[in-house]
């Protein structure tokens, strides 16, 4: 919403400079976008009168003027075309500075010789001031303009131009009216609305108003005004209003309609009553011959209507989309002379989205889909009435309305009490201010006395839409009061040391031990494409979201695993070859017994990627790419606190490359999945290398074994290696989870260190290499003692997998 200072100080003038005035309306939630001058700056030009213009004797384009600009006559050379005796136009006198061109520098007037002939001074067009981009010669002003006065007090180009980004709850503000409104109640100056006369008729002329759609247009107002002068020019006072709240002046009809939409915030429309046949119909479109009838618009485009799309129509066919836009063929013209005027309340849901889907928007769709004003018609009608016979003449007939009013929003009254605005603002507000700060913004308050303390039953009025509950109210309080008045006490609380768990860790504690293996956290969003569900998880029956804030944001996460590969083809596309991160966070899915909330499931979980060389590059190891076994020791690393028994078996995942996925299980419960990314969504997502990924369930890893003491032990620690050969396609965890479960007491560790095929080994066999680390706390193993340990150990290994010691 753009507008000038000047106009909105007109009806409403608190003792505030410019930049005051901005920051009350910003802190009250109107919040100022943008401050800009009416008009560059620029000095020394006044108002002159062309008095002779004759012909310059050494120069055919140009012309010798003599030029009064207020006590003296001036000669002027100009080379104007529309330079003519009579006219009043703007002067740069001889030490006038006139505004930079694009990129350029300030031009200062000075006296000086043209084709030979002196010239003392510049008459200027709108171009040359920096206020319009009108290349038609000189700016002719109106012929009342006072000779010799500065043309900056003249024209008010020291006005400044205030745009507000409005949140869609506040459509009362589109308009002067709703601003001045708001300042004075936040400032306590007086507010100077329009004064609005009803405009007695002259005229019994009527045309009657059929509500066929009372649904989407529950009250419709209408007037014939005849021997209309549509020729007339619109004031300049107006003019130059509408023009710098954005709006472009057409014609004087055209233009008082925008003006009064900008001063009260109701859209008008006005017909050529000529062009009109019959009734005014508010209703929806026909099938004409099998077909939904079509309307040519104001903006010359032609528009299919959808069937719940309401029309302005006459006996003969549509006039105009309802809250949207005219037609082409019932539009004024400067040849018309009758009009039929409209001012109508069209509902928010009657409205809404059907400008953004015929491809444009328009000042009135953008106000009627915000709500306007349901008892502003009538007033808003005679504004109008009165500045068109102001300003082009002619005659009015009565104001006929169609309304139903059951059709028309309520506003029932809101229960605001004292005790809940304390509790909610934390600072206690005397009941009398609260009934003067919601009166001051037109609200209807009722106080009453209960049991309970004061409290009131407020009635929201008839323009805003947005006041529904008891916090509505507090809200509007707090705006009215200022954000930067409400104390900000510290919070009052009993705080219990609470016992910390030895046989858990915080998530905290989790993401410092996973940041320790060189990963990055990154936090993405839960709302995710569609594709991904399907690509990284197999899932075909994701929790669509009712209203999505972007199409690729349509679903809601069951997995960590997309946001990762999401982060890394950002990455990717920035040329970072190394990416290590990770995220915590939770993900959805149905589930018939779902917590908290019932039929969904919200578990969290935690997930890492890593990309790109195993180490940052360096010159003291060989560069290599990092692989499922580095990613692999990250979670056995971030496993080992648990002390629970790890196993890692291949498994089939839809994100994963078939041959280099496992499932990750902890005491015999599958927690997770690791694995290296599937080729299809590679190329798919043009990644380039294959990133290693794991997904855990976050709750098994912030469990910890309780610490135990070990005696440490005097004696050397004996090792010995067993070649266990095996069928090729034996796994090596069951084999030694096996091991590890058979070992006696003096058995510290068992390892797999290495894995060989070859030559002397038969083709569907392999030997498997275990590194048996023994230790007793109390004497020296012997070599009776040692020999048995191993003897049980391949005697496990023989029994259970057919497993044969290397020889």
């Amino acid at each position: 919403m753009q507008f000038s200072e000047s106009w909105l100080r007109s009806l409403c003038n608190p003792p505030l400079s410019t930049e005051g005035l901005c920051h009350v309306l910003t802190m009250a939630g109107l919040e100022v976008e943008e401050l800009e001058p009416a008009a560059p700056q620029f000095s020394g030009v006044v108002v002159a009168q062309v008095c002779t213009v004759d012909k310059h004797p050494a120069a055919d384009k140009l012309k010798l003027c003599t030029v009064d600009v207020g006590g003296r006559i001036l000669q002027i050379v100009c080379g104007a075309p529309n330079v003519v005796a009579g006219i009043k136009v703007p002067c740069a006198v001889s030490g006038a500075v006139l505004p930079a061109p694009t990129g350029g520098v300030a031009l200062a007037i000075k006296d000086a010789k043209v084709r030979g002939v002196e010239s003392f001074g510049m008459l200027c067009s709108a171009r040359e001031l920096g206020i319009a981009e009108d290349q038609g010669g000189l700016l002719v002003l109106p012929e009342d303009a006072p000779v010799g006065v500065d043309l900056r007090a003249y024209l008010d180009l020291d006005d400044r131009l205030i745009t507000l980004k409005l949140t869609p709850n506040r459509a009362d503000c589109l308009s002067l009216l709703g601003i001045a409104r708001e300042l004075s109640a936040l400032t306590g100056a007086p507010l100077t609305a329009p004064t609005i006369e009803a405009v007695a008729p002259t005229l019994t002329d009527t045309r009657a108003i059929v509500l066929e759609a009372p649904d989407a247009c529950p009250r419709y107002c209408g007037r014939v005004l005849r021997d209309l002068n549509a020729k007339a020019a619109t004031p300049e006072w107006m003019k130059r209003r509408i023009e710098r709240s954005g709006v472009r002046s057409i014609s004087a009809l055209v233009d008082i309609a925008n003006y009064v939409m900008l001063e009260l915030g109701q859209p008008l429309h006005t017909f050529d009553d000529a062009k009109l046949t019959g009734a005014i119909r508010v209703r929806y479109p026909r099938s004409v011959d099998g077909q939904v009838e079509k309307i040519r618009l104001l903006n010359e485009q032609t528009a299919p209507l959808a069937a719940d799309t309401a029309l302005i129509a006459d006996d003969r066919g549509a006039l105009a989309i309802a809250g949207i836009m005219g037609g082409d063929e019932s539009g004024v013209t400067v040849d018309t002379h009758d009009v039929f005027l409209e001012s109508a309340f069209f509902a928010p849901r009657a409205i809404s989205g059907k400008a953004r889907a015929l491809g444009f928007s328009s000042d009135a769709s953008h106000r009627y889909e915000r709500g306007v004003d349901f008892d502003l018609p009538q007033r808003a009608i005679e504004r109008a009435t009165q500045l068109m016979l102001q300003i082009c003449g002619g005659a009015a007939g009565p104001v006929v309305e169609a309304l139903d009013r059951a059709q028309l929003p309520t506003r029932p009254a809101v229960r605001l009490r004292i005790e809940r605005i304390e509790r909610v603002l934390g600072m206690r507000l005397d009941a009398t201010r609260v009934e003067a700060l919601l009166k001051g913004l037109g609200l209807s308050v009722e106080r009453m006395t209960t049991s309970g303390g004061a409290e009131f039953q407020v009635i929201p009025p008839s323009f805003r839409f947005d006041i529904e509950y008891e916090e509505d109210l507090i809200e509007e309080l707090a705006r009215i009061v200022g954000y930067d008045n409400i104390p900000s006490a510290p919070p009052l609380a009993r705080l219990a040391m609470m016992p910390a768990s030895e046989h858990s860790r915080s998530p905290m504690t989790l993401r410092r031990c996973v940041a320790e293996r060189d990963y990055r956290e990154v936090v993405t969003y839960s709302f995710v494409d569609a594709a991904w569900e399907h690509d990284f998880s197999g899932n075909t029956r994701p929790v669509a979201l009712v209203n999505p804030i972007a199409s690729q944001m349509g679903v809601m996460r069951s997995s960590l695993i997309g946001g990762l590969v999401g982060a890394l083809t950002t990455n990717r596309k920035r040329q970072v070859e190394r990416v290590r991160i990770f995220e915590v966070g939770r993900c959805f899915a149905y589930s018939d017994a779902g917590e908290p909330v019932k039929g969904f499931t919200q578990p969290l979980r935690i997930a890492a990627l890593a990309a790109g060389p195993a180490l940052a590059e360096q010159w003291g190891s060989p560069a290599r790419r990092i692989d499922f076994y580095d990613v692999k020791g990250d979670v056995e690393a971030l496993l080992a606190p648990t002390g629970g028994a790890l196993e890692f078996a291949a498994m089939q995942h839809p994100a994963f490359h078939p041959g280099r996925c496992a499932s990750v299980s902890l005491d015999g419960q599958a927690i997770g999945v690791l694995g290296e990314l599937h080729p299809r969504w590679l190329q798919k997502y043009e990644l380039g290398t294959a990133p290693v990924l794991f997904e855990l369930e976050l709750p098994a890893l912030l469990r910890t074994a309780l610490p135990r003491y070990v005696e440490v032990s005097r004696f050397p620690t004996v090792i010995r290696d067993l070649a266990l050969v095996v069928p090729l396609q034996q796994e090596v965890a069951p084999l030694l989870n096996a091991l590890r479960a058979a070992a006696p007491a003096v058995v510290r560790d068992i390892v797999l260190f290495d894995i060989y095929q070859g030559k002397a080994l038969e083709g569907d066999k392999k030997s498997l290499a275990f590194r048996v680390a023994m230790q007793d706390a109390h004497r020296t193993l012997d070599d009776a003692r040692i020999e048995a340990v191993v003897a049980s150990l391949l005697a496990v290994a023989a029994r259970d997998f057919n497993a044969i010691l290397r020889g």
